[in-house]
C-alpha cells in the first residue's frame, strides 16, 4: 500500500472561485467540490481547459454545498470521462440538480443569443455543457447523511457537519489512515434568520479554511431598519428597487424579511416580485428539507402569497413594461447572468431605480462593476449607464468574516500539523493569513492553482 497522501488545488487557490481539491491517498483519488470558474475572464476561460489530472482516475467526488463555484463544473468533468459516484446530503444535491440544470439552460441560452446577434468573438459559440451533460451529471448523485461517520473505502471515513451557509451545507471532516483533513465549505454565520448555527470542527490534523471574508468584519447593522430606509427612499422617488440575488437561501432569506417588514407596517404595501425560476425552485427543497432551517410551514406559505413569484418569462416582460415603484428579486447574485440582466437593460438608466447588491461580488462580474461605480455596464453586447442608486449591504452576506471565522475554529482540540487558506481574493487570504498567525500561532499556506503539497 502506498501510504503517501497529498492534496492537488484544483480551483479557488488564489481567488475565491473554481473549487477543487484532489486528494491522492496513494490508492484513491478523491475530489472535494467541483465548482466552475467565475468572474474574471482569465478565470472563465480556465472551465474550458482540461485539468491537470487523470479525471478517469478519481474514484468519488464530494461536494460541501449547492453552489455553482462548488458544483457547476460537474457536468463538463463528467463529460471528460469521471464515472464516479457524486455525494452528498440530499438538500446539497437538490440544490447542485437545480443549479446545474439552470447553468446549462443558461450556456445554451447565451451562446444561442451570441449567434444570432453575432457578438461572439468565436466563429460559433458553443455552450460549456448541454442539458443532456448536465442529467449525465446528475444520473451519478448519490445522497449520504451527515453527522455520521460513513466508510467510504478501507481505511478512509468520511463525514459531513452542518456549517450554515446555505440549505445542506456541511464542511467535511475526512479521515485517512487516522489522519483527519477538514474541508470547511463556505462557512456560514451564527445569526443567520433562516439556518442554524455553524456546527465547529474538533479535530483536524490538516485543514483547508475558505477566507472570502477572511480581511473583513461585517457591519453590524439592523438589517430591518436598514432595509426599511432602502425601500421607503425608492418608494419616495416613485422608483423600483431591484434586488440581484443568489437563488439558493439568499432569495429566500430576502423574501423572509421583506415579508416582515411589510407585515410590521415598515414599508408600503408595493408589489413584490420574486423572478428567479431557481430561486422558485429552491423554495421547494425548503419545503422538503424542514429540518435543515428554522421556517415554520405556516411563515413559509404566508411569505410566499405576500409575493409575486414569476414562472414565466412573458411575466416577467409585462413587469418590466409597467412602471409603478417595486421590489423585485431577481438571479443571478454576482450580475453574471439570468432574469436580473433583462432588469437592469430598463431600469439602470433611471436615476429613480435602486441596485441593492446583498452578497459577495467576485472580480470580473457586473455586481463588482456597480460596487466599485462603473459608469456603465455591458449587458447582451451593449453598454447602459449606471444612473440608479447602488448600495452594498454585505450584513446580507452568508459568509462568516473574520471573526466568525476566528471562532469557528477555537473548539480545535490541538494544532493542525498545515492549515492551507483557500477560497478568498489574495488581500483577503493574506489578511486572514497574519490573523491565524497573531490569534493561534499558526503559520499557514497559501496554495496557488494548481500547487500540489505532500501531507504525510
Amino acid at each position: 500500500m502506498n501510504s503517501n497522501l497529498k492534496i492537488h488545488f484544483l480551483g479557488a487557490a488564489g481567488t475565491v472561485t473554481g473549487s477543487k481539491y484532489l486528494v491522492d491517498t496513494g490508492d484513491k483519488k478523491i475530489m472535494i467540490d467541483c465548482g466552475m470558474f467565475q468572474g474574471l475572464k482569465k478565470l472563465r476561460l480556465l472551465n474550458w481547459n482540461y485539468p491537470p489530472v487523470k479525471v478517469s482516475e478519481i474514484d468519488v467526488i464530494l461536494l460541501t454545498h449547492g453552489h455553482a463555484d462548488h458544483t457547476a463544473f460537474l457536468p463538463r468533468l463528467v463529460n471528460m470521462g469521471f464515472n464516479g459516484l457524486i455525494r452528498a446530503t440530499k438538500p446539497t444535491l437538490d440544490i447542485a440538480s437545480i443549479i446545474i440544470r439552470d447553468s446549462a439552460k443558461i450556456q445554451e441560452e447565451e451562446a444561442e443569443r451570441a449567434n444570432k446577434y453575432g457578438y461572439s468573438k468565436h466563429e460559433i459559440a458553443e455552450p460549456l455543457y448541454n442539458m443532456i451533460d448536465a442529467e449525465n451529471a446528475i444520473s451519478r448523485f448519490n445522497s449520504l447523511e451527515d453527522g455520521i461517520w460513513i466508510e467510504l473505502y478501507p481505511d478512509i471515513k468520511v463525514r459531513f457537519q452542518y456549517n450554515g451557509h446555505i440549505l445542506g451545507s456541511t464542511f467535511i471532516e475526512l479521515e485517512v489512515r487516522g489522519e483527519v483533513i477538514v474541508f470547511s465549505g463556505d462557512v456560514g454565520r451564527k445569526s443567520d434568520l433562516l439556518l442554524r448555527e455553524p456546527k465547529k470542527p474538533q479535530k483536524a490534523d490538516y485543514l483547508l479554511i475558505e477566507s472570502t471574508y477572511g480581511g473583513k468584519i461585517h457591519e453590524n447593522l439592523d438589517l430591518e431598519e436598514e432595509l426599511s430606509k432602502i425601500i421607503n427612499h425608492t418608494y419616495d422617488k416613485n422608483g423600483t428597487l431591484i434586488i440581484p440575488s443568489f437563488a439558493v437561501e439568499r432569495a429566500q432569506t430576502l423574501m423572509y424579511l421583506l415579508w416582515k417588514l411589510r407585515e410590521k407596517g415598515k414599508i408600503p404595501k408595493l408589489p413584490m416580485i420574486m423572478d428567479s425560476p431557481m430561486g422558485n425552485n429552491v423554495l421547494e427543497v425548503f419545503r422538503n428539507h424542514k429540518s435543515w432551517h428554522k421556517m415554520s410551514a405556516n411563515d413559509s406559505k404566508q411569505m410566499c402569497n405576500a409575493f409575486i413569484i414569476v414562472k414565466d418569462f412573458r411575466e416577467t416582460l409585462n413587469i418590466m413594461d409597467d412602471k409603478q415603484p417595486k421590489i423585485v428579486i431577481a438571479g443571478s447574485g454576482m450580475v453574471t447572468g439570468g432574469r436580473v440582466l433583462n432588469y437592469l437593460t430598463e431600469y439602470i438608466e433611471d436615476p429613480s431605480t435602486t441596485v441593492m447588491l446583498a452578497g459577495f461580488q467576485a472580480e470580473g462580474t457586473r455586481g463588482r462593476q456597480l460596487l466599485e461605480g462603473a459608469s456603465d455596464i455591458k449587458i447582451y453586447g451593449k453598454y447602459y449607464n449606471v444612473n440608479a442608486e447602488i448600495y452594498n449591504m454585505t450584513a446580507l452576506s452568508a459568509h462568516a468574516d473574520q471573526a466568525e471565522l476566528i471562532d469557528w475554529l477555537s473548539d480545535l482540540d490541538t494544532n493542525p500539523k498545515k492549515v492551507f487558506i483557500v477560497h478568498g481574493e489574495p488581500h483577503s487570504s493574506d489578511a486572514f493569513r497574519v490573523k491565524l498567525k497573531d490569534t493561534f500561532g499558526w503559520d499557514c499556506i497559501l496554495p496557488e492553482l494548481y500547487d500540489m503539497y505532500e501531507l504525510k
